[in-house]
């Protein structure tokens, strides 16, 4: 399972950015996909996630009403929109195939992503 993350970089506080995960067809297709971040000097925590069939979507309470995370079936990638942004966001923001949601776990199939940065400015 491989997992191509891109979209991160600085922003001002307010501002918006667009991460997004590419995997393969079969990852896609048969596993929840989701984020975790890892913030200074914080522990990794659960973003949000997207059931494989896309019917169910998944917040942490941190980030509910500002990010939306979202599938597109045609380049079989997660799309996390992140508006709003604060300094609080920043953080390596990492993808997940199989991801657990409401975790920052993924099941004994899943993988991990590399990791791709946001930096949030006051």
């Amino acid at each position: 399972v491989q997992l191509q993350a891109s979209g991160g970089g600085s922003v001002q506080a307010g501002g918006s950015l667009r991460l997004s995960c590419a995997t393969s067809e079969r990852t896609f297709r048969s596993h929840h996909m989701g984020w975790v971040r890892q913030g200074p000097g914080k522990e990794r925590e659960f973003v949000a996630a997207i059931s494989w069939t896309g019917k169910n979507t998944y917040y942490a309470d941190a980030v509910k009403g500002r990010f939306t995370i979202s599938r597109d079936s045609a380049k079989n990638s997660v799309h996390l929109q992140m508006d709003s942004l604060g300094p609080e966001d920043t953080a390596v923001y990492t993808c997940a195939a199989g991801i657990v949601p409401n975790t920052d776990t993924i099941l004994p199939a899943g993988a991990w992503g590399q990791g791709t940065l946001v930096t949030v400015s006051s």
